[in-house]
């Protein structure tokens, strides 16, 4: 005996034949099956995809579907300064004076004012210059300025207006010189005085330094003027030598008291200056 597998089952006719409408009916079962089958994977399929995009916005909003979560993890946004509107500072286009010139203080009795003593002029015992110490003798100050010169200085002093005239005697290694200050109300009669300066200072003597520069005896003299005031000197040996271009010790002792009352007249005008920047304007 011998059947046909695999191809369609042949039912029993009266003659043998195969039983076409009992085929065609396995056929269109056959068909309906596979559209079922076709549409369970659609549907499969779409529910999958649906599966992987929730894990997807489960994933994207750290834990939580509510998206306002995402949101309050956002950075604030930055502050903004208050109102700025406030006026920048100004400056003023007036520039403030200079400060006073010392020199108009010592110009004219009108400015100077401070108090003229010999202390303020000559202060201390001792006159250091540099590595060179005098030491101070005697002092003196008179409104009679004839009776601290000698020659014609006197004179001279009087005819311009001498108001007082200042001395001190300063000694070192038996050299001595006197120093004078002579007071005048301005500056041109200053001036005027050293231009008709003629005979000289009379030395001061007492405080341990003996008489000098007198009886003729041969001595340097210096004259010189610095606002109203005019100023000299006279110096030489305590032992009665004369003095030559030589002794240079007879100069240094003159020249170093010279440019003391110099330093010392012009510090008085710059204190004076001082005291009138600090004073509140009137």
């Amino acid at each position: 005996m011998s059947s046909w597998q695999g191809g369609p089952s042949w039912g029993p006719g009266d003659n043998g034949t195969p039983d076409w409408a009992a085929l065609a009916e396995e056929s269109a079962a056959r068909a309906r099956r596979k559209r079922w089958l076709m549409i369970g994977g659609g549907v499969l399929a779409t529910a999958v995809v649906g599966a992987i995009v929730a894990t997807a916005v489960v994933t994207t909003g750290g834990g939580k579907s509510d998206p306002a979560g995402s949101a309050s993890k956002l950075p604030a946004p930055a502050e903004l300064p208050e109102d700025t509107s406030a006026p920048a500072p100004s400056f003023s286009s007036v520039a403030p004076p200079p400060p006073p010139d010392p020199k108009e203080y010592i110009t004219s009795a009108d400015k100077d004012k401070a108090p003229i003593t010999v202390d303020g002029f000559f202060p201390g015992k001792k006159l250091a210059m540099g590595d060179r110490v005098h030491t101070k003798g005697a002092t003196g100050r008179t409104t009679d300025c004839t009776t601290g010169t000698q020659g014609a200085l006197g004179a001279v002093l009087t005819k311009n207006g001498c108001k007082q005239l200042i001395r001190a005697t300063y000694s070192k290694d038996g050299v001595a010189v006197t120093v004078g200050i002579a007071v005048f109300d301005t500056e041109a009669r200053a001036r005027k005085t050293v231009d008709q300066a003629a005979g000289g200072l009379a030395s001061l003597s007492g405080a341990g330094v003996p008489t000098f520069c007198r009886g003729g005896t041969v001595c340097r003299r210096t004259t010189n003027s610095y606002g109203r005031y005019a100023y000299f000197t006279v110096g030489g040996f305590t032992d009665g030598t004369r003095v030559t271009a030589k002794d240079k010790n007879v100069f240094a002792v003159g020249d170093d008291l010279t440019n003391f009352v110099f330093r010392q007249i012009h510090q008085r005008g710059r204190a004076q200056a001082s005291q009138a920047a600090a004073e509140p304007a009137q």
